[in-house]
Formats: C-alpha cells, sequence, structure tokens
C-alpha cells in the first residue's frame, strides 16, 4: 500500500502558504532515518522553490531530539513547518502538535490523525485507511490468495482538514476560501 505521501508534499507546501500568506521560510521537520526523508525533502525543497520560499531542516530520530528540532526551526526563522510522513512522527503526534502550539508554530500535517490530536490543518489520507485495507489484505491471503498477486492498493481520497480550535491558538484567521475546501473544519 502507499499513502502518496511525498508526491503530496507539493500540495502540503501550496496549502500551507495559502493558510501562512506572509510566509517567507518553510520548516522541515525530518526524520533523516527513514527511508521516505530524502524523497520528502527533494520534493519540498522543489515546491517552496516555485513558490519563491526558503527551507529549512531540522532532524529528529527520537522522542529526546523533537523539543530541539522545534528550538532548531525557531533559530532559523521558519515561518511555518511541514512534517515529514514518517511513522516515527505520527507516533509522536501529540507532542509535536504540543510543541507547535508551544512555539506558535504554524504546520501542515502530511495525516488527518495530527489535526485530530490538535494540529493546524492536514492533508493526505488517514493511516486508518491503510490499516483497514491492511486487514481485508490479510484475510484475502488467510483464504488462500497469493500475496505476490494482489494489487498495490493506493488512496483515491485525500483529505483536507482544518483545526480552528489549533487556529485560534496560533491567533490565525484561516482564509474563507481555504474553509471553503476544507473536507473537514474541526470546531
Amino acid at each position: 500500500m502507499t499513502l502518496f505521501s511525498s508526491t503530496l508534499v507539493a500540495k502540503r507546501t501550496e496549502l500551507l502558504t495559502q493558510l501562512v500568506p506572509n510566509i517567507r521560510t518553510i520548516g522541515l521537520l525530518m526524520n533523516p532515518a527513514n527511508t521516505n526523508a530524502a524523497a520528502d525533502l527533494e520534493e519540498a525543497r522543489e515546491a517552496a522553490r516555485k513558490l519563491d520560499k526558503e527551507t529549512v531542516v531540522a532532524n529528529a530520530r527520537s522522542q529526546n531530539e523533537i523539543p530541539t528540532a522545534f528550538e532548531q526551526l525557531i533559530k532559523q526563522h521558519a515561518d511555518a513547518a511541514l512534517i515529514a510522513s514518517d511513522p516515527f512522527m505520527l507516533n509522536q503526534r501529540v507532542a509535536i502538535t504540543g510543541l507547535a502550539a508551544q512555539h506558535a508554530m504554524p504546520i501542515l500535517y502530511w495525516s488527518r490523525e495530527f489535526a485530530m490530536a490538535g494540529g493546524l490543518a492536514s492533508y493526505g489520507t488517514g493511516v486508518t485507511w491503510m490499516y483497514r485495507e491492511a486487514g481485508v489484505y490479510c484475510g484475502r491471503i488467510l483464504k488462500g490468495a497469493k500475496p505476490t498477486e494482489l494489487p498495490v492498493l493506493q488512496p483515491t481520497k485525500f483529505d483536507f482538514v482544518i483545526n480552528m480550535k489549533a487556529a485560534k491558538g496560533l491567533n490565525m484567521a484561516v482564509p474563507p476560501s481555504l474553509l471553503s475546501t476544507a473536507d473537514e473544519v474541526i470546531e
């Protein structure tokens, strides 16, 4: 299964610049140990270049490194940030969204689970889709299907979720045009 994580970075970058219109520097919180890190980084840098924005990177490989990564983003003058698609980052979503609120850092996330945990906004497919489909595949395999004959599944729906409570906490006014395009608005 694929979540199209890296290929959606350009769209996330565009949405972030619409959420934070005066953004000049986009922070990228990355886990360099993740196999998708290089692809996410290149996609984000290219998307930012096309929008005439700069990027800065902060890395976190462990839970203890996340606060330091946020401090690095602040020191590098990131106006807002993107979080790399990474299971480790997803597992740390409560800590990450808490630090984003603490540092008043607008962040656009890759999975709706971040917005549900208090993050500002997300664009992508929720990982619950992937877990559900993995269960269906396990059932098919247990019934005799050969794994090599099962197709790679791709999401067909991408959700844009805005958390208005987080926006209010950041003293942000979400543009009405974005609110009207959101698939879900969390009050």
